[in-house]
């Protein structure tokens, strides 16, 4: 696999027409047609239906495209950082995270970076909890952003806690719960509920638990916490998610009774820290708001 067949895949997928991709790539048809199959076959997969008429992605296809476009872009970031540094050497730490939500805990820090260190430039991946943690464990990520139950501290491993944050229902800010200061989990049997499939371990044990006890009919299915505050901000009903993020005027975030506060923060490999990591994380320490804790294996 290489990044031709990578490239003329991704123009393929776009467009849908190889006569219309093989011009943008100023290759023949015949060309971006061997590219294809050449990929196909290494993949073991077809990833268009084509006819006479018409291509189409097939299921593969669908869930190539954004691994491809994902490794097509980070390959172009690196080449012209290369290409285009200074005398003045980039020096950068590169940050994964599980969805967006975390990014609003990356900015109070990225901006005392900014200040302090200004010579670090942050590279962020956003990366499925799935594969995350198989990236961070293989050195492609100097620090990992999330929650220390969903994580297993291996050896070589180290975890900063930013802060407790306390497990919440989300409502609409217009639901009649949202002037509550706390709320059961036997009060949310009769609502609708909007059901986030990713989220931390703890969440998602009580969500599991409420899609038990509220009919399928009042339950809404999303991958990804901003598509849940989305319905939820659309009045579908209300999810389980931890109190992390902006503000948000349309939402109210309700602590829930009876739940223990999730640990949240950076994990890193202590016996990787190169003095600007340990820069960086010295920087992530004096912008926590909590009290700090740290722990190693």
């Amino acid at each position: 696999m290489n990044i031709q067949q990578l490239e003329t895949f991704i123009q393929v997928a776009d467009n849908l027409n190889f006569a219309r991709a093989a011009e943008v790539l100023n290759m023949t048809q015949s060309a971006v047609s061997r590219q294809i199959h050449a990929l196909e076959d290494e993949l073991g997969a077809k990833l268009f239906l084509r006819t006479t008429r018409t291509v189409t992605l097939t299921p593969a296809g669908i869930s190539f495209l954004e691994d491809a476009k994902k490794v097509v872009n980070t390959l172009r970031v690196s080449s012209a950082r290369i290409q285009h540094r200074t005398e003045t050497e980039i020096q950068v730490v590169s940050i994964g995270c599980g969805n967006e939500v975390d990014l609003s805990f990356l900015c109070n820090i990225l901006k005392q970076c900014k200040l302090q260190a200004p010579e670090i430039h942050p590279f962020i991946k956003i990366i499925p909890h799935r594969s995350i943690l198989s990236l961070f464990s293989q050195g492609d990520l100097d620090f990992l952003v999330g929650f220390r139950e969903d994580i297993a501290l291996r050896n070589g491993f180290s975890y900063v806690e930013f802060a407790q944050i306390p497990l919440c229902c989300v409502v609409s800010e217009s639901h009649p719960y949202a002037l509550r200061n706390t709320i059961s989990e036997a009060d949310l049997y009769s609502e609708h509920f909007v059901h986030c499939v990713a989220g931390p371990s703890h969440a998602s044990e009580l969500q599991n638990h409420l899609t038990e006890q509220i009919p399928p009919q009042n339950t809404y299915l999303c991958e990804n916490p901003q598509v849940a505050l989305t319905l939820v901000r659309a009045g579908y009903g209300f999810t389980i998610l931890p109190r992390i993020g902006f503000t948000d005027s349309e939402v109210t975030y309700i602590p829930l009774q009876n739940t223990t506060p999730l640990s949240y923060g950076v994990f890193y490999k202590q016996n990787s820290l190169t003095p600007l990591m340990k820069e960086f994380l010295s920087i992530i320490k004096m912008t926590a708001d909590f009290s700090v804790s740290e722990e190693e294996t």
